[in-house]
């Protein structure tokens, strides 16, 4: 195909309001009137690699989506199984943070409706990231715990089965196998955290046996009254999981190994 014809072919498959612009030897710029939610276009190449020609993003989609997200946020969590699906589904390649759709059989129109689809519904992990930051904060660190503590050491959404068979005093996680177990707890704002700093309270009334530690979801939106109680309470604190997902994993493999 020429490009006048590769051109109309997505006009006809895609929007009448594409056009291409050559930028070299085989590479071709796609303008669609297709944006990311701030107003951005996508960014769109057409350029042949070893003798076939491919839609690229040139690393673009991924360099937006760290605008509003930390890059080790798009690693794991329900972000992640977004982009992993979305990839699997539009047969999109991810190398190295570039996206990559081969065009097969001179279908350039099919394929480039097929790229931005993809790029539109991994997109969709910002709007997530803005309406859905407890829930994704939430099972971002059940992720990690999960990945972290075996299974055999670690019970979710904990109580005491003697004192509390009603769930009043809940832990996010209990991490077992010590004389005195690690109650994690898991804030992503003020409401779970005074929860958290009653729950604490109780069990030292009751002189349970435990160490805890708390990862926040933003230890700074948190209100300095409401965090200066919790903080007389609890050991040790993360002020972030996206930020600390390292050092996170790298103390709770010590305390599993008996070294703090």
């Amino acid at each position: 195909m020429t490009p006048a014809t590769i051109e109309q072919d997505f006009r006809e498959k895609v929007c009448a309001k594409i056009h291409i612009t050559s930028e070299g030897v085989d590479r071709y710029r796609v303008f669609t009137p297709f944006q990311f939610d701030d107003g951005d276009h996508l960014a769109i190449i057409l350029k042949r690699e070893q003798s076939r020609w491919t839609l690229s993003d040139e690393g673009h989609t991924d360099m937006h989506l760290t605008y509003d997200l930390d890059e080790k946020d798009l690693l794991g969590g329900t972000r992640q199984k977004i982009i992993t699906n979305t990839l699997s589904s539009f047969q999109v390649e991810d190398r190295d943070g570039e996206l990559l759709l081969p065009i097969h059989n001179g279908r350039y129109g099919d394929s480039l409706y097929s790229f931005v689809q993809a790029l539109m519904k991994i997109s969709d992990v910002s709007f997530l990231s803005r309406e859905r930051v407890r829930s994704t904060f939430l099972e971002d660190f059940r992720d990690l715990m999960t990945v972290v503590v075996p299974e055999q050491r670690r019970i979710f959404d904990w109580r005491d089965p003697q004192r509390d068979p009603q769930g009043m005093y809940s832990v996010d996680c209990r991490v077992n196998g010590f004389t005195r177990p690690l109650f994690v707890f898991a804030l992503p704002n003020d409401d779970h955290t005074r929860d958290s700093t009653i729950a604490l309270l109780q069990f030292e009334k009751w002189s349970v046996p435990h160490r805890s530690l708390a990862i926040f979801e933003d230890q700074e939106a948190i209100s300095r009254k409401v965090l200066a109680r919790f903080s007389d309470v609890c050991e040790k604190q993360f002020s972030s999981l996206g930020t600390n997902r390292d050092r996170i994993s790298r103390y709770l493999q010590e305390v599993l190994e008996g070294q703090t």
